[in-house]
């Protein structure tokens, strides 16, 4: 008999974004994507951070200050890093995302055909910026739901 307490295709999908966003040198917000397809296999990865070439040691990380001086010019976000380190189509797949994406990560996702966003976070959802990718999502069909947390914890030693 098999067991009954393995995780779902959600907290397994959710986990790996989750594990992905630790690779952020982000002192502030680390975020992680994870791109499947519908036979649920594992098209690509991402997380925030520097362009490849540009080292993370020498651009600044701070949230404030004169826009040159700030991460924001600088900062690839998770899902348009998963999207751009995907060796096939991800045309039809699903993003799981521990942030709800911005509206520029929300027009890649639109370009590049994904279907559904899984994100765990939605902690700027009053912000004009994940209005308007509501609005874009609404409007080009690409379904979106959060997911929620349902206690487990899984311990890894590394």
């Amino acid at each position: 008999m098999k067991r009954s307490d393995y995780i779902t295709w959600d907290e397994y999908f959710m986990g790996i974004a989750i594990l992905s966003s630790e690779r952020s040198k982000d002192p502030s917000t680390r975020v992680g994507a994870c791109i499947v397809n519908s036979d649920n296999k594992i098209l690509s990865m991402g997380y925030n951070g520097a362009p490849i070439g540009l080292s993370d040691d020498v651009m600044p990380w701070d949230r404030d200050g004169d826009f040159l001086d700030t991460k924001y010019p600088y900062v690839c976000h998770s899902e348009l890093n998963a999207i751009l380190n995907s060796s096939s189509s991800v045309r039809g797949a699903r993003v799981y995302v521990t942030l709800f994406p911005c509206n520029e990560c929300a027009k890649v996702i639109i370009q590049a055909g994904i279907k559904e966003v899984i994100y765990l976070s939605d902690k700027y959802a009053d912000t004009d910026s994940n209005k308007a990718s509501r609005l874009m999502f609404d409007e080009c069909g690409v379904s979106y739901r959060k997911y929620e947390m349902v206690g487990k914890n899984i311990v890894i030693n590394l």
